[in-house]
């Protein structure tokens, strides 16, 4: 079950096949030289289980997050038959490894051969846009077809997530009455679709971007036959603790509700982070301690691109047998290249005894963190194993033992 960023035409996660571990302290016991990648399927395959009996519409999994094919079956062996692919090479993927999916070209900004291929090869048949320029580009890509899903993208508030998408993409104001026009003249299906940014941690953040498409709806004057709410639901980090899903789910379908469109629209959505964050996480080495300062052989080029680069915080935990006794101090960490900027700010809390020669499993990886892997300076995870153990962080175990509990109950 190893990741094949290959198929991507990205630096391969692995190049040892994987085994199974009941946990991570498993494979500390084994001295790895190198970061050992550990996977979770049964998370995986609880969150998509969540997505697709309690959202109140359409799941599609944004591939971008993770594209792992192993990842992919088991989200569609758990109800996710829906993908959000977002190049032409995700497109392959997919279409691929689940030959039966429903594939959704929800990128605003394609080249025009990357859409011919995805319709005539692939049969894609959904497709998201933002400005007149690429309305006209699927027409002229698809031939004129008359069975599109034409989605147009509105821009939105990113105020409330902790990573914006509120510049590069979107509809301004001024531009959607035009545009929904338009596309609603092509599409056999019309669409508006948004996103919030990356870990909303608000309900909110979807009530005020339904605010923006009831607006642009009412003054284009146009019969709209799906709503999709992006991406943006979030998982739970240090600091970063959400809601319950549930409430996010609750505020979008009274929005939904509300708005002003065909009695049959159906209610899309876009999850990625939410859908794969708790799926993995890496074993890594402890190869110097510099007074607060930790040397460790996976970094800003590996899995911990977004500890670097924005600042984010992952769950950590010293994997020492016996466990250490000592009070946790914050430490940074320095990952294995020769590049001042693989620098890890943290605070990441560990006993502040760890050692060089320790472990130390940094978790919630799943999102982002697999697919934004390279092999600079020759490092990377040359192993992937699949453990039995819980994620470090979850918004689903609490919740699927509260559920249990109410079974039983009854």
């Amino acid at each position: 079950m190893v990741q094949h960023h290959r198929a991507l035409g990205l630096a391969p996660l692995s190049t040892a096949a994987s085994s199974v571990a009941g946990s991570a302290i498993d494979i500390a016991r084994r001295s790895p030289v190198q970061p050992v990648t550990l996977i979770r399927p049964h998370a995986a395959a609880r969150a998509a289980r969540f997505f697709s009996e309690k959202f109140p519409g359409r799941s599609m999994y944004a591939v971008k997050a993770n594209p792992s094919p192993d990842l992919l079956q088991v989200l569609w062996d758990n109800g996710i038959t829906h993908y959000d692919v977002a190049s032409i090479a995700e497109v392959r993927l997919v279409s691929r490894t689940l030959p039966d999916a429903t594939l959704c070209f929800m990128h605003p900004v394609k080249a025009e051969e990357a859409i011919a291929e995805a319709y005539f090869t692939h049969g894609v048949r959904v497709f998201s846009l933002d400005s007149i320029e690429e309305l006209e580009k699927v027409e002229r890509a698809t031939r004129h077809a008359a069975d599109l899903t034409l989605c147009v993208r509105l821009r939105v508030s990113s105020e409330h997530s902790k990573l914006s998408l509120a510049s590069k993409f979107g509809a301004m104001p001024h531009e959607t009455k035009e545009l929904l026009f338009r596309a609603r003249q092509t599409a056999d299906a019309l669409g508006i679709c948004f996103h919030v940014g990356s870990q909303a941690m608000t309900p909110d953040a979807y009530a005020q971007a339904m605010e923006r498409v009831r607006a642009a709806i009412v003054e284009a004057a146009v019969t709209v036959d799906v709503i999709d709410v992006g991406g943006g639901f979030p998982s739970t980090y240090p600091g970063m603790e959400p809601p319950p899903l549930e409430r996010y789910f609750e505020t979008i379908h009274r929005a939904f509700e509300s708005l002003p469109i065909s009695y049959s629209a159906e209610l899309w959505a876009e999850p990625g982070r939410a859908l794969c964050a708790e799926y993995s996480s890496v074993v890594v080495r402890v190869e110097k301690r510099r007074g607060a300062e930790l040397y460790i052989n996976d970094g800003a080029y590996g899995a911990l691109f977004d500890a670097a680069h924005i600042g984010w915080r992952f769950p950590v935990t010293l994997l020492r047998e016996p466990e250490s006794e000592v009070r946790d101090h914050p430490f940074s960490f320095y990952g294995p290249t020769c590049d001042d900027m693989d620098h890890m700010a943290g605070p990441f809390l560990l006993p502040a005894d760890v050692v060089a020669g320790d472990y130390i499993e940094i978790g919630m990886l799943g999102a982002y963190g697999s697919a934004m892997r390279t092999g600079f300076n020759g490092f990377g995870s040359d192993e992937t194993v699949v453990v039995e153990d819980e994620p470090m962080a979850s918004l689903y175990v609490e919740l699927e033992t509260r559920v249990a509990s109410n079974v039983v109950k009854l």
